[in-house]
């Protein structure tokens, strides 16, 4: 019969009480007559401690047969102690072994990233990548409370599409039958096509793109949050999208302190996270590196070196305003009086991590919205529905894309985006 058990997190309010934990062996050491166990459950780690003349000559027994990731329940006694790095150990009573796992193939020493990746599903119970996946996790939670409590309606755009955001490159092809299909590199247009029935409204799922990138930044498979808006514009696009990364700092710095410190993460940089953020001009950003010794012609588009030149001069996420029109998606609202730019956002991330939003005020206008399939070449037929947004009932609107994976990255320090989901898809890799 599995006892009732306590969880590792949860041990504070244990002290002085006996207890049982379901757990696996992450390490061991021996000391003449006493074995020094440390336990990990999923939810932490914590050291448990058997005393040769306190046990059973069974208790004593099984614990010494454990190896590394073995199972089992131990039974005991919680104590305060100011040594562990959660306050809290166990003085053990019993032990039931569940399984005495093989040797174990990630070791202490050095491994390859590439042996690493290709263990994966083992790798994520090591304290590093649990930390990284908790804060995920927390990531995840805050930025669904924020939308909610604010009256988005979560709404699930479909994940095989006919057709992109920003027409059909770097997509993965595939049939739908007798057609042709696409996965979906965003929800954006559904979204928009949602906020005209709800308001407010946000996606939050996979997308995908079929990019021949080995970078540090990039996926195959991400996670994005889209959120779009009826009767917002480009400045209040852009004080939400503020707003929630403040609100999503803060809630890491509040609930995940010891995954920060698991991490090495600097939090002094992220304490200075707070709404406002700082916003410059594409113009002045050109401008920038041009002073800064960087080759840069207005009307290109701004690549790694570029942004993170940029984010250095700041202490917060810097917003990038107007854009070129001509290197932007479609469906961006040109600024009215100066139609060369149009009325978008990438926010920038600071030390080094690049973009991890891009938004805009959408086009509301049906003639230009039609002008600008013709310019880029978008078959009528297979967005007829989208400029049906503007026909019938159409209103200022705006909304944004942020990247997980990428914001995982920032908060946690990582230097790979490889490390931000459990199982990253990456060019080469499709396993496990």
């Amino acid at each position: 019969m599995i006892p009732n058990l306590c969880m590792i997190r949860d041990v504070s309010a244990g002290v002085g009480q006996r207890v049982t934990i379901g757990c696996w062996l992450y390490n061991k050491r021996s000391s003449g007559k006493i074995q020094f166990l440390q336990l990990r459950d999923g939810t932490g780690f914590m050291q448990a401690v058997v005393v040769r003349n306190e046990v059973s000559d069974e208790t004593w027994e099984a614990a010494s047969r454990l190896t590394q990731e073995s199972s089992f329940y131990v039974t005991g006694t919680i104590r305060e102690d100011a040594r562990s790095a959660i306050g809290y150990e166990m003085s053990v009573e019993e032990l039931k072994i569940i399984q005495i796992a093989e040797p174990y193939p990630i070791t202490p020493k050095e491994h390859g990233v590439d042996f690493l990746m290709d263990h994966r599903h083992l790798w994520i119970r090591s304290p590093r990548q649990r930390a990284i996946l908790a804060i995920r996790a927390r990531i995840i939670r805050a930025i669904r409370q924020f939308l909610d409590e604010r009256g988005f309606v979560l709404v699930d755009p479909p994940i095989l599409t006919p057709s992109s955001a920003e027409g059909t490159t770097n997509l993965f092809h595939t049939k739908y039958f007798d057609q042709d299909a696409y996965l979906t590199q965003s929800g954006q247009l559904y979204m928009e096509a949602a906020a005209m029935a709800l308001g407010r409204v946000y996606s939050f799922g996979p997308t995908f793109r079929a990019e021949r990138s080995k970078t540090r930044r990039h996926l195959i498979e991400f996670w994005m949050v889209e959120p779009e808006m009826a009767f917002v514009d480009h400045e209040e696009n852009m004080r939400i999208q503020e707003q929630l990364v403040s609100h999503i700092v803060r809630s890491v710095l509040d609930d995940c302190s010891a995954e920060l410190a698991a991490l090495g993460r600097d939090v002094s940089k992220l304490e200075k996270v707070t709404a406002p953020f700082p916003r410059i001009t594409y113009d002045e950003a050109v401008r920038f590196l041009q002073e800064n010794g960087h080759e840069f012609s207005w009307g290109e588009d701004f690549g790694a070196p570029h942004e993170t030149a940029i984010a250095q001069t700041f202490e917060k996420p810097v917003f990038i305003t107007e854009y070129p029109t001509a290197i932007k998606a479609f469906y961006m609202k040109p600024k009215p009086e100066r139609p060369a730019v149009v009325l978008c956002a990438d926010l920038i991330a600071p030390e080094g991590y690049g973009e991890i939003i891009g938004g805009s005020q959408r086009i509301d206008d049906p003639e230009l919205l039609a002008q600008r399939f013709d310019e880029h070449r978008l078959p009528r037929e297979t967005y007829q529905w989208y400029l049906d947004l503007r026909r019938y009932g159409t209103v200022p609107h705006s909304g944004f894309g942020l990247g997980l994976e990428r914001t995982v990255a920032w908060i946690c320090g990582l230097e790979h985006v490889r490390e931000t989901i459990a199982f990253p898809r990456l060019l080469y890799r499709l396993y496990p």
